[in-house]
Formats: structure tokens, C-alpha cells, sequence
């Protein structure tokens, strides 16, 4: 029987660490940008009326559900920081390590835009410029949420493990988690 010895275990909470970090950055970056180019309820089409930019900002979840309950989206979004940053420093797994990054980088970027942004400390907006046709204006950390949301799932509907075992499937390459080193 071959040993099995997982590559970059060691690397994955670093790899979530910096896919987090840069989802951060750049959704920090281009709301700043749609703050600075955009006015507030102005459209500008991109690709018609299926994709377009416009400023908004959310006191709410997606669609602006609870707008009146912004203090509970503080509170949820820093769960989920939490829960988000105790799974990435555990996992072993680098295709675990990206998912996990992208739900950590979404769950802080806004986590942050609630507690630091306008109206008030832990009530802030969430700033919202990219208008998917007349349906919903979102963010980059939205996009980061629903990628990493779609990899859970998949994942876990595969059974791909997060803490990949030396012993586990010795006679296979995982095609999605960590390969044989011979």
C-alpha cells in the first residue's frame, strides 16, 4: 500500500487567509471607486439591461430583506467571520481553503461595512453598485458569497473531506482535494 502524503496541507489556512484578504481588498477598492464615479440611484448599462452599474446602499440582506433589522445582519455577518475563519484555519484542503477564503473575505467586507459605514456604528449600509437587470444590485463580496456558498454545497455533496487523512483513498488521487506524492 502507498502512503499517502497530502500536498500543501499545511499552506490551506494560509491560501484562505490570502483569497479572504484579496476579496476584501478588491471589494473595499471598487466600492470606494462606485462612490467616487457613481451617484446614487443612476444606472449606467454595461451590457444592456441585464448588467449595469448603480450605487445603492443596503441596510439590508439580499434584496433588502429587514431593511429595519440592520443591527441582527451585524451580528449574523460577525458570526459568520467567526465561524468562516475557525473552518479555514482547520482545513487541510486546498480546494476546501478556496471556498473557505471566499466565505470569509464576503463575511468580513461586510461585516466591516456594517459596523464602520454610514448611518452609524454597527448600523452602516452595505454599499451595492453591480444591477443584475431590474432584479437585485449586489457587490464583489456578494459574488465571493454566492461562489463560496456553491463550492459548500458541491463539496459537500462529493463527501470531499476538509481535513484530508494520509491513510484516506491511498489508492486514488482526490481529483478536487489534495494529491498522491509519490
Amino acid at each position: 500500500m502507498r502512503e499517502r502524503t497530502p500536498t500543501w496541507t499545511t499552506a490551506a489556512p494560509w491560501i484562505a487567509a490570502a483569497i479572504a484578504v484579496a476579496v476584501l481588498v478588491v471589494d473595499q477598492l471598487t466600492k470606494f471607486l462606485a462612490e467616487a464615479s457613481l451617484s446614487t440611484g443612476e444606472r449606467i448599462e454595461v451590457l444592456g439591461d441585464l448588467l449595469g452599474l448603480q450605487l445603492a446602499y443596503n441596510p439590508g440582506a439580499a434584496f433588502s430583506i429587514g431593511e429595519g433589522a440592520t443591527w441582527i445582519f451585524t451580528i449574523l455577518a460577525g458570526v459568520g467571520v467567526v465561524v468562516a475563519a475557525w473552518f479555514a484555519w482547520r482545513t487541510r484542503s486546498r480546494v476546501w481553503a478556496v471556498c473557505l477564503g471566499l466565505l470569509l473575505g464576503g463575511a468580513t467586507t461586510h461585516f466591516l461595512d456594517r459596523l464602520l459605514r454610514e448611518p452609524s456604528f454597527g448600523q452602516g449600509h452595505v454599499v451595492d453598485f453591480i444591477a443584475y437587470a431590474n432584479w437585485f444590485i449586489g457587490n464583489v463580496a456578494d459574488i465571493a458569497l454566492f461562489a463560496g456558498a456553491v463550492m459548500l454545497v458541491v463539496l459537500m455533496a462529493l463527501g470531499i473531506d476538509s481535513r484530508p487523512h494520509a491513510d484516506a483513498h491511498a489508492d486514488e488521487d482526490d481529483a478536487l482535494g489534495d494529491p498522491v506524492v509519490k
